[in-house]
């Protein structure tokens, strides 16, 4: 027998639990799948602090922002399924047809709309054209903080780090406090991959050299990394012949970037965007697939978990309110100075109040302004002391007044 839900959550991490608890307290029928054991996501691993600044006005650590999202979503009349993965969705007239995969066998669920908080996941070694063996000490970022947050494992004690991203440098300061000698954090990039505070906090603080327009392009080792070859980078990021350094260690640990978790929204056939490598969303977080919702990171990587909860609560919210009517979509047109904006459209007849604009600029500039701007009209503009790629930025806008079903929507960055 199928079992019947006005809203099915797939994920639960910040944006799943956010997504939940929305439709929940809006009155839907709710299912809430997680792969694994506990919920809370990524959250689970992140004992250091800096969570929910924006959103409580104070500094928590991940396990306490996820706590209180989940004793929130325990007093919701929201199912929970644990250590459950989702086989394949398929569509029958206005309603998505789900199978589900846990220790018990497969379980059929029929719901009237689906929100995809799937996260993210990070590139591998292989996946960045490092040559070698597969020896044990090649890492992710996260799965180092797993083995040390979770497992209560350390996997190093003299330990490489590439890439500068916020976790790899987070990272830095853990395998330090730890005992580990992070020999270096190296970033093929002329500047920071992360945000400058971790810069500041996390190496600086803790004498952790960072070197630029280096990378890793070998690995030696047979059962276990014994060093790694380092070498200058080209402004194309290509190596540099005759810049070769050995380097003794037992550990490499990759923090060279995030990709949206998109599996399922590509096996039901939800157009991806290019820029953001997520969904493309309107402002309401439905995808182009009526019914399908995205939201956090598996929509695009946001910087604070702050944003990604924000946006499983616009999905959540819309997803228990579907209706299952037709859209009229204005896409949103970014200049080429963007490297990504969202939502990538508007639907005409959902505006309400302010339209929340998420972005990344494509290169560092100083005193830019962006504008959005709607049939040659100046409705919003900000200037910005400097744009950096990592640092996503967040801009609230009211287009109702201005928009037409026929209007051209615009965002610039001028100089």
């Amino acid at each position: 027998m199928m079992s019947r839900v006005s809203v099915v959550v797939i994920g639960s991490g910040p944006a799943g639990l956010s997504a939940a608890i929305a439709a929940s307290s809006d009155g839907a029928s709710v299912l809430l799948v997680e792969r694994e054991a506990r919920l809370g996501g990524i959250l689970k691993q992140c004992i250091h602090d800096g969570f929910g600044i924006v959103r409580y006005g104070e500094r928590l650590t991940g396990p306490e922002y996820a706590f209180r999202d989940i004793k929130t979503l325990e007093q919701t009349n929201t199912f929970v399924l644990l250590q459950t993965f989702v086989s394949q969705i398929s569509r029958s007239g206005n309603t998505f047809q789900l199978t589900l995969c846990n220790r018990h066998g497969l379980v059929q669920v029929e719901a009237s709309s689906i929100v995809l908080a799937t996260g993210c996941r990070e590139r591998t070694a292989k996946q960045i054209g490092i040559h070698g063996m597969r020896p044990s000490g090649v890492l992710t970022a996260g799965s180092a903080q797993y083995y040390m947050n979770i497992m209560g494992q350390l996997p190093a004690r003299n330990s490489i780090i590439l890439g500068s991203g916020d976790i790899g440098m987070i990272m830095a300061r853990r395998l330090t406090l730890e005992g580990t000698k992070v020999l270096g954090v190296y970033e093929a990039k002329q500047t920071p991959g992360g945000l400058l505070r971790n810069v500041s906090q996390c190496l600086n603080d803790f004498e952790i050299p960072l070197h630029f327009e280096h990378s890793v392009s070998r690995v030696s080792g047979g059962q276990r990394l014994r060093a790694v070859e380092l070498c200058r980078v080209d402004k194309n990021l290509n190596p540099i012949r005759g810049t070769e350094n050995y380097v003794k260690c037992d550990s490499l640990i990759l923090s060279v970037g995030l990709i949206p978790e998109n599996e399922l929204a590509d096996s039901i056939g939800v157009p991806i965007s290019g820029d953001s490598n997520g969904p493309i969303c309107d402002q309401n977080n439905m995808t182009l697939i009526d019914g399908i919702f995205s939201c956090g990171n598996s929509m695009h990587v946001s910087d604070l978990v702050d944003y990604v909860s924000e946006s499983g609560e616009i999905a959540g919210r819309s997803a228990a309110r579907y209706m299952g009517r037709e859209r009229r979509l204005l896409k949103v047109n970014a200049s080429k100075d963007f490297l990504y904006s969202v939502p990538h459209c508007i639907d005409f007849d959902m505006l309400r109040g302010e339209t929340v604009m998420f972005f990344r600029s494509k290169e560092t500039h100083e005193n830019a302004t962006v504008k959005v701007i709607v049939d040659g009209q100046e409705l919003f503009s900000q200037q910005y002391p400097i744009l950096r790629p990592p640092e996503m930025e967040r801009i609230s806008v009211d287009l109702g007044a201005a928009l037409s079903p026929e209007s051209n929507i615009d965002l610039r960055m001028v100089f």
